[in-house]
């Protein structure tokens, strides 16, 4: 359990117990000093406990296991095991081009809760759809993928910087003009994972 989880726990604890004890000695809060700790105890340690619970659960989200915990991404999961390294998002997790344990956030750095506030009132919706709503059969992302999400690893790596391509589209690439998934146009491939080998270190 990280500290930051630890931390929230402390603070909800010594929340509950200061109300108990107002609750069950109402006269503890008569005073100055009393009051003073109501405020504290009702206002301040609950809102301390919140941000503390909020930031652990953010670091948490990013995790592959957290976005595969949902049904509908569990395809997703299994496309990074595919037995065909042009498959992009197979050949970056099976060489460990990302964490592992980080692989969907690496890519998706701007999505939902990771994006802007418009992004997370997209991200809210997901939990809706996820446990409320209709999950759609074909899942899409809400705006076209980036090559921002590509560069901040390769825009400096040796094997972008030299291929011919990538010099002659440079400006194009820099500002989306030419997306990366022109060339690299093989990504999850979901729909066809029935007819795809998978990937088997262990050779089992």
């Amino acid at each position: 359990m990280s500290l930051t989880i630890m931390a929230s726990i402390a603070f909800a604890l010594v929340t509950v117990l200061v109300i108990v004890m107002i609750m069950v000695r109402p006269s503890l809060a008569a005073g100055a000093g009393g009051k003073t700790l109501a405020l504290v105890s009702l206002a301040v340690l609950p809102a301390v406990a919140t941000t503390f619970g909020m930031n652990a659960h953010l670091e948490a989200s990013k995790s592959t296991e957290f976005c595969l915990s949902c049904h509908a991404m569990a395809p997703y999961g299994e496309s990074l095991k595919l037995d065909d390294l042009a498959h992009v998002p197979a050949a970056h997790f099976q060489n460990s081009r990302v964490p592992r344990d980080h692989a969907c956030y690496s890519c998706h750095t701007t999505y939902t809760l990771y994006g802007d506030a418009a992004a997370k009132w997209k991200g809210l919706r997901h939990l809706y759809v996820n446990y409320i709503g209709t999950i759609p059969e074909k899942i899409e992302l809400y705006e076209p993928f980036k090559n921002r999400e590509c560069l901040h690893c390769h825009g400096g790596a040796r094997t972008f910087e030299e291929n011919e391509f990538h010099i002659e589209y440079r400006r194009e690439l820099a500002t989306n003009e030419t997306s990366c998934l022109e060339c690299h146009d093989l990504a999850h491939e979901v729909e066809k994972l029935g007819e795809l080998e998978r990937w088997n270190p262990d050779g089992e």
